[in-house]
């Protein structure tokens, strides 16, 4: 079989130059576009070398209608404005996209795309971070409300966006664990006088500082406990590596919408975890 052509979007950036590099150490996927936003200083560079690793010989460009010509799939993280613009360029391809920062809006947009694309789109592309939001959802299912849900997160300070998309998803799996709706319960930014907790609301934490990769906290905290669940990624190579093995299992799949929940239920190796959680 060819290898898998893949166009990486957002080449430039710290988790785009990771991918990259995990790319040319993936048997059976090549990289035959980069792609970053015009007037990018970077437009030209040659993509190997921009991710620390030998030359690739592809230069870096902001022409994402060339570069998908020749492509099955485009790894996306960037913007939310790009990721929307190249859904309009995907039918009849995949799209991997690991944007976080979507509006209602812009998952709708995403959603109408899949009609005509294979669409897998994740906060995270972790097992450990889909595994934690599997049981985040669990635990939220059997704990009632005099547990108060919180979720704390951190990043690098060149993180732009707030809450990350992970926390987000923790936050989404308790809110289903729940059985209610996550955007009129949850509470964020909490400055001066805020008045007590609304009982049976989620919330939110951003810390920004250094260069921390990643650390999540979903904290149930009942009336004499408190139970923590805890996910720190210790390397970008760990995300990188699961959008390439997303691209891969979107090959031969039919249209849609999926998450990188539906890569890990076709692994073997969760079989047994899927048994005790209930992915």
């Amino acid at each position: 079989m060819a290898d898998l052509r893949v166009v990486m979007a957002g080449a430039g950036g710290r988790m785009g130059r990771t991918i990259i590099k995990a790319i040319s150490e993936t048997p059976g996927v090549t990289l035959t576009g980069a792609l970053e936003g015009a007037g990018s200083p970077l437009i030209g560079q040659d993509a190997g070398l921009l991710a620390g690793i030998a030359s690739n010989n592809v230069k870096v460009t902001s022409d994402a209608k060339a570069a998908l010509a020749n492509a099955d799939v485009v790894i996306d993280f960037t913007i939310p404005k790009a990721t929307v613009a190249l859904c309009a360029l995907t039918a009849g391809k995949a799209h991997v996209i690991g944007t976080t920062g979507l509006s209602a809006e812009d998952e709708a947009k995403i959603k109408d795309a899949s009609k005509n694309a294979v669409i897998v789109k994740s906060g995270n592309m972790s097992l450990g971070v889909n595994l934690v939001a599997a049981i985040t959802k669990r635990v939220a299912k059997v704990l009632d409300q005099s547990f108060d849900i919180e979720v704390l997160e951190m990043h690098h300070n060149k993180k732009i966006d707030a809450p990350s998309g992970t926390a987000l998803m923790f936050g989404r799996a308790a809110a289903e664990g729940r059985g209610i709706d996550l955007d009129k319960n949850s509470e964020r930014g909490r400055d001066g006088e805020t008045g007590a907790r609304k009982p049976g609301s989620i919330g939110f934490a951003s810390l920004r500082g250094g260069n921390v990769v990643g650390d999540h906290h979903v904290i149930f905290a009942g009336p004499a406990e408190r139970i923590e669940l805890v996910h720190k990624a210790q390397d970008r190579m760990l995300f990188a590596s699961g959008a390439v093995h997303a691209a891969l299992w979107s090959r031969g799949k039919k249209p849609g919408l999926y998450s990188m929940m539906d890569v890990l239920r076709s692994e073997e190796h969760t079989s047994e975890l899927q048994s005790h959680v209930r992915i």
